[in-house]
């Protein structure tokens, strides 16, 4: 029997929230319209997919084995009838790339420039998402192309790093070192790291700690109070400094000066899609991108 793609997304949401209430309020189903969905399912699978308790909803083995599926077989499905619709109404192909914070808009557009020289008549329509719900956007099929750093790709997702940026340091204009044009990183072994995810749970984030602590130095972290805007942006004080991707100079309206590291180092731009869901535009795009040479 051919798997029912509504039953699936009824499986989908449960399995996400948890909750058979939480989930069919996101459907817009009642308990025992979701409820009787989900056995069905279970029956014609011949296993149990959810364990139900009075106060929560646990995932079986088969069920985690089905949920990765499950997505991509959503999404490709949600995909298709997209792009069917848009030839349909005679629209031009659109790229949906989702970003982290970490990396800047200007950055988004030198990567994914080059495919225009492929397909003119694209469109991108660029948004920045947290890392959680970038890789859920990128399940879902919602979005085509993820942009970020240090972010591996779970199961059901693919991932391939695409270019290398030059990583700095950007210090308050107050701080002692602000006038080098060169910066050693064990010199800022006394002062704060501004990091934008909590260590340990931010791949990002550990793999500026891990550039400290190659340094010689395992820093004092300061989470951002700037959530969602330029990194850059974050160094509000002498005894903070924050490692950027920005161009040497003046930023922030000369309030933040940002240096060359000493010796330098890069940091890696990783590209991530849904291999079930990825319209043709993703593979023109990475094949456009190989001969580009990116700022190191």
């Amino acid at each position: 029997m051919p798997l029912d793609l509504r039953k699936l997304e009824h499986f989908i949401a449960v399995a996400e929230d948890r909750s058979f209430t939480a989930a069919a309020t996101r459907l817009h189903l009642s308990q025992q319209a979701l409820s009787d969905s989900i056995r069905r399912l279970e029956r014609e699978l011949g296993v149990t997919l959810l364990t139900r308790t009075t106060r929560r909803v646990a995932l079986t083995e088969p069920g985690r084995a089905l949920l990765t599926d499950a997505r991509s077989l959503v999404a490709a499905a949600l995909a298709a009838r997209e792009r069917v619709r848009r030839v349909d109404r005679g629209d031009h192909p659109v790229l949906r790339v989702g970003h982290t914070p970490a990396l800047s808009g200007e950055q988004v557009h030198e990567l994914t420039a080059p495919l225009l020289d492929r397909v003119p008549d694209v469109r991108f329509a660029a948004t920045q998402r947290y890392p959680s719900d970038l890789l859920d956007e990128l399940a879902r099929g919602t979005l085509d192309l993820g942009l970020a750093r240090a972010l591996a790709a779970p199961a059901g997702l693919e991932g391939r790093i695409v270019a290398e940026h030059a990583l700095r340091v950007a210090l308050h204009r107050d701080h002692p070192l602000a006038g080098r044009e060169r910066v050693a990183l064990g010199d800022l072994a006394e002062d704060r790291l501004i990091v934008w995810g909590d260590p340990g749970r931010s791949n990002h984030a550990d793999e500026l700690i891990e550039r400290c602590r190659a340094a010689g130095f395992t820093p004092r972290t300061v989470r951002s109070a700037m959530q969602g805007t330029p990194p850059v942006t974050s160094v509000v004080a002498p005894d903070r400094f924050a490692l950027v991707t920005d161009r040497p100079g003046p930023a922030v309206g000369g309030r933040v000066l940002v240096r060359e590291l000493d010796p330098p180092a890069t940091t890696a731009v990783r590209a991530l899609w849904n291999p079930a869901a990825t319209p043709p535009l993703v593979t023109t795009w990475l094949e456009a991108l190989l001969p580009v040479t990116h700022e190191k």
